[in-house]
């Protein structure tokens, strides 16, 4: 974890300090910009593995490689505004995972006192990112996509809601979390809404019909007019961000120096390295490669046994032996044709691209 944070926090100052200045320089007008492209995507692949190893279960999936380089210096900041918001949305999933611990980690103080994190997260419901109106229909983004909602599921809560939901709950109705949190008039008023909101506006799951939660939200209504006592603060150990303020004063003054320095030596290969990169890219993330990371093994598509060989085609469907993948071919044959097609599709558009 200390090694993806360490990746995310680099990745995050490059972002700020060196990108902007690569996009300004008057000579740099790279041949392709893929090389540029697998950095900014290089953040929205840490940032899910992150999450995969803080939610704890083998069924949440990393993202996928995915995307051609892009053909301009335009189309590039578009995607990097793209993956800007999914990245965004995958913190909040990290964040979620981080206040399921708020009873061992000692940023909980620096969460709620110094950031004041649930506010944050009430302003998050108000303004919901992840819902927008196109052409007069609800959408919402879900896994990874702008997807349709129909009238009647419109009140119902995303994945993304319950995620800042339990952010709140985490923060808020832990005794720990209250002990520390200044419940002044401006915080308890600004809970309260998001709380009515909720009552009257979204079909929430039954977490939120406890009577636990019930009774907190009651304690909350109940403080007094005036601005409560702030909570009594004896030694208080904060965490600092320590490895972000070591990069930034390692490198303070040299941007602009690293940045032509990049354009010089890393951003702007000869086309025998930019294929290098992309030989070496297509061995690490191969079907082979991925499937040999995962825990269980692949199963026959006819019989459920263990698999030891593929379709030579299509490369998505396993057998045990010849026989079974004969005795599938009647049902096979048809998704084999499909995708057999699409991916000498895709094959011969970056052929076409690259002459």
């Amino acid at each position: 974890i200390p090694t993806l944070v360490h990746e995310l926090i680099l990745v995050e100052v490059w972002k700020q300090k060196v990108f902007p200045i690569l996009c300004q320089l008057q000579d740099f007008q790279p041949k392709s910009t893929f090389p540029l492209y697998i950095v900014i995507h290089h953040e929205a692949t840490v940032i899910n593995l992150l999450e995969t190893i803080m939610f704890h279960k083998d069924r949440h999936s990393v993202s996928r490689i995915a995307g051609d380089g892009a053909s301009s210096m335009q189309e590039l900041k578009a995607q990097n505004a793209a993956l800007e918001f999914e990245i965004s949305l995958k913190a909040l999933s990290v964040l979620r995972y981080i206040t399921d611990h708020t009873d061992s980690i000692s940023v909980i103080n620096r969460m709620l006192c110094t950031h004041n994190l649930p506010c944050v997260l009430v302003q998050l419901t108000e303004c919901c990112p992840w819902s927008r109106y196109r052409e007069g229909q609800l959408e919402k983004y879900m896994n990874g996509t702008w997807q349709k909602i129909a009238p009647e599921d419109h009140v119902k809560m995303s994945k993304l809601d319950g995620q800042v939901w339990l952010s709140l709950y985490n923060l808020l109705l832990k005794e720990d979390c209250q002990r520390k949190y200044d419940f002044n008039n401006y915080n308890k008023n600004c809970i309260l809404k998001v709380f009515s909101e909720l009552a009257l506006s979204i079909v929430v799951p039954k977490l939120f019909q406890c009577s636990l939660f019930s009774v907190r939200c009651d304690f909350l209504g109940s403080l007094p007019a005036p601005n409560p006592a702030p909570p009594k603060k004896g030694l208080i150990l904060e965490q600092i961000p320590e490895m972000w303020n070591h990069i930034v004063h390692e490198n303070v003054g040299k941007w602009k120096a690293i940045a032509k320095y990049q354009v010089k030596e890393t951003f702007n290969p000869s086309e025998n390295d930019l294929r290098q990169q992309a030989q070496r890219l297509a061995q690490t993330y191969s079907l082979d490669v991925m499937e040999s990371l995962i825990p269980e093994k692949p199963k026959c598509g006819c019989c459920g046994h263990e698999a030891v060989k593929r379709c030579s085609r299509c490369q998505g469907e396993w057998y045990c032996n010849r026989e079974c993948q004969v005795k599938h071919w009647a049902k096979h044959k048809a998704a084999c044709k499909l995708m057999a097609e699409a991916s000498e599709g895709i094959q011969n558009n970056l052929n076409h691209e690259n002459v």
